[in-house]
């Protein structure tokens, strides 16, 4: 699998404890962090959307096997 990942994570203990009647989590260190991981996940996702061709490009993926380039070197003249 490919794919960029953050050095940041959160996790919510008793998460069901965390959240309003109307389903907004309360103000705590718990909803800080978890704006921390969202802004940096965005600031990632941002710096990396348009090189994302680049950074997954791999060697093993792109050659050529042996039969595949002898087919295309080896053409008989028309």
């Amino acid at each position: 699998m490919r794919m960029i990942t953050i050095p940041n994570q959160s996790s919510v203990a008793k998460a069901f404890l965390e959240f309003e009647e109307d389903g907004c989590i309360k103000p705590s260190a718990y909803y800080d962090r978890l704006v921390d991981v969202m802004e940096e996940l965005v600031k990632f996702t941002q710096m990396t959307r348009y090189v994302a061709p680049y950074l997954v490009d791999r060697y093993s993926e792109r050659k050529e096997s042996a039969e595949e380039l002898s087919k295309r070197v080896n053409q008989e003249s028309i």
